[in-house]
């Protein structure tokens, strides 16, 4: 078989989102030749749909903010399962990687007297989220990307990556190929990135783009790392649902932190009667206490329980519809127009505004919006040294939604963007400081031959299953048994369904040529898919206790021994095996700061 093009850097990025976006800028800062390629075209990636802010403690709105007020809502947040070490490293490092993209070009909102502006988010004690309108995601890829090409980094751009190179149990590079073309590339890399993002796409109904299968994860794995939280998948509580054509587009939190409201179908602001035990007295008891809070008097008044972790949300939309007072198409209604007048609406929420008028005809400065729970982010992945990010496979680093360990259980909106700039920063300097000195291994030519006819083995077959079939399958089993509340008998069969689509991806065939062929791309696609769908329902099935994102309906309590641990998934035998490891115990002074607050 034939590679048409072979390249060699000290640092291969795989992933251009912001995470990989950051990693290569900080590489390319220590003096490595970095490589950097995209599924999909530069300033494309998943994370220009991260609309609502990014979370850090610059206290700009509220002087009492800080790194620890920040980290203590992290940890809580993602109950009990962060590590302690990521967490901190998180909260005290995002304020100087937001004033670096502004330094770099950003153009954050601004408060009337001229600092950056922050918005409230659910889950955090002060309104932390620097934000650029609804549209903050986008504005940090335009940074980014300007700043990475600016200081040299190769852009490798609608080139997918199938399979991580190991010799002698290091990463060695990647094979990949382009996807106008189908021709195949090697790079050769002293080290490797890993900044793919999520895996949302293998649910039917999902607020993740058409990049986000699961590739690092599965890539890493079939690499020999380890994974590690996957039973934890991010319901996002407000996701479109009307009409069907979009079902599942976010709209952002953002819509709720500048003062949106969910009521059912009676009428009723209900989420009043859903704050846990954990949050009570953090929360408004009254609708004149959190429109007081929303107008601004933040000192005296709780903020309103719209703003609970999204866990807690999307369970009370749920609920409110198996209850029989959902909105006409099976969600809740989340009005702002009775809060905020429409000139504000339009300034604040742009694309929120575009989206509903464009998408559903509604416009959101007069009518309310009908929202329910969407596939959104992935707390789990590739397990992560907490400083440096590098997986077990020696030279394989992780940065960003692929890597676990920061959120825990469950993520607090506006992380996941701080996240990627401070873990990609992390994992870029550590890559290209461990790329020094290296020399290129030699990699095995009939071990690279062999990887692609594996890749090219469904256009020799007639006959055979076609892909899209097999995905649409995939993607509502996991809707279906692997959603929002779990049972065992569901994941029991969604493990089956799960090894019996492995089975029939063998026997897929892909007609045509190499060229601009998505049925070949969604086959390579679904290697992805079904090793993430595996280790979510068999994680799934071992975590009997009801956590954060995760809950059992047979296990509907949490279960404080299964609180002090992690499950973490590898390859033995060619099987994938699950084994519990205790969740790192912060020190005693950041105990009693997650715990008590002092």
């Amino acid at each position: 078989m034939e590679i048409q093009e072979r390249h060699e850097h000290d640092v291969l990025v795989i992933g251009a989102g912001g995470a990989g976006l950051r990693a290569a800028i900080a590489a390319t800062e220590a003096g490595a030749s970095v490589a950097l390629v995209g599924k999909s075209l530069l300033g494309k990636a998943h994370t220009v749909m991260a609309e609502g802010g990014m979370a850090a403690a610059l206290a700009n709105n509220r002087p009492e903010d800080n790194w620890r007020v920040h980290f203590r809502d992290t940890m809580r947040g993602g109950k009990g399962l962060c590590d302690w070490r990521m967490a901190r490293a998180h909260a005290r490092e995002s304020p100087d990687r937001v004033r670096e993209l502004e330094a770099w070009g950003a153009l954050f909102d601004r408060a009337p007297d001229g600092r950056m502006n922050q918005r409230p988010f659910g889950g955090h004690t002060y309104g932390r989220l620097a934000h650029v309108g609804d549209r903050t995601g986008l504005e940090m890829i335009r940074t980014l990307q300007d700043h990475a090409v600016h200081e040299g980094a190769d852009i490798f751009m609608e080139c997918t990556v199938f399979r991580l190179v190991v010799v002698d149990g290091r990463v060695a590079g990647a094979l990949a190929y382009w996807r106008p073309t189908g021709e195949f590339v090697l790079f050769r890399a002293r080290t490797v990135v890993l900044a793919t993002g999520g895996l949302g796409k293998a649910w039917k109904v999902t607020s993740n783009s058409w990049e986000c299968t699961g590739d690092g994860v599965a890539l890493a794995y079939d690499a020999g790392a380890e994974l590690m939280g996957m039973e934890f998948v991010q319901f996002h509580p407000t996701g479109m649902v009307w009409p069907p054509s979009v079902r599942g587009t976010l709209v952002t939190e953002g819509v709720r932190g500048e003062g949106g409201v969910l009521t059912n179908s009676e009428g009723e602001r209900f989420m009043f009667r859903y704050v846990p035990e954990m949050f009570e007295g953090d929360y408004a008891e009254s609708e004149a206490e959190a429109d007081r809070w929303v107008e601004g008097d933040r000192v005296a008044n709780r903020r309103p329980p719209e703003l609970l972790t999204r866990d807690v949300v999307a369970k009370a939309i749920v609920a409110e519809v198996e209850a029989g007072r959902g909105s006409p198409h099976g969600g809740v209604f989340l009005d702002i127009s009775g809060k905020r007048d429409p000139e504000y609406i339009k300034a604040k929420l742009p694309s929120m505004y575009h989206q509903f008028k464009e998408l559903a005809g509604v416009d959101i400065t007069i009518d309310a919006m009908e929202v329910g729970p969407t596939t959104h982010y992935a707390m789990g992945g590739v397990k992560v040294h907490p400083e440096t990010a590098l997986t077990c496979v020696p030279g394989l680093y992780a940065a960003g939604e692929v890597a676990a360990g920061l959120h825990g259980g469950n993520r607090l909106g506006g992380n996941s963007l701080s996240d990627l700039i401070v873990f990609g920063q992390r994992a870029g300097a550590a890559a290209a400081e461990d790329a020094k000195g290296r020399d290129l291994p030699e990699m095995d030519e009939g071990d690279l031959d062999a990887a692609l006819r594996e890749a090219l083995a469904p256009f020799a077959r007639e006959g055979g299953r076609n892909p899209f079939s097999l995905q649409e399958e995939l993607q509502q089993i996991m809707q279906d048994k692997v959603g929002i509340a779990r049972t065992e008998a569901h994941l029991v069969e969604a493990r089956e369904d799960v090894r019996r689509l492995r089975g029939a991806l063998e026997s897929c065939a892909v007609e045509g040529g190499r060229a601009f062929n998505p049925g070949w791309h969604t086959w390579i696609d679904l290697h992805a898919m079904l090793t993430v769908a595996e280790a979510v329902v068999l994680a799934a099935l071992e975590r009997r206790e009801s956590r954060g994102a995760h809950t059992r309906i047979d296990y509907p309590d949490a279960d404080p021994q299964l609180g002090r641990v992690n499950l973490v998934l590898r390859s033995s035998d060619g099987r994938m095996s699950a084994d519990t490891e205790p969740v790192p115990e912060p020190p005693e002074e950041f105990r009693r700061l997650i715990e008590e607050g002092v």
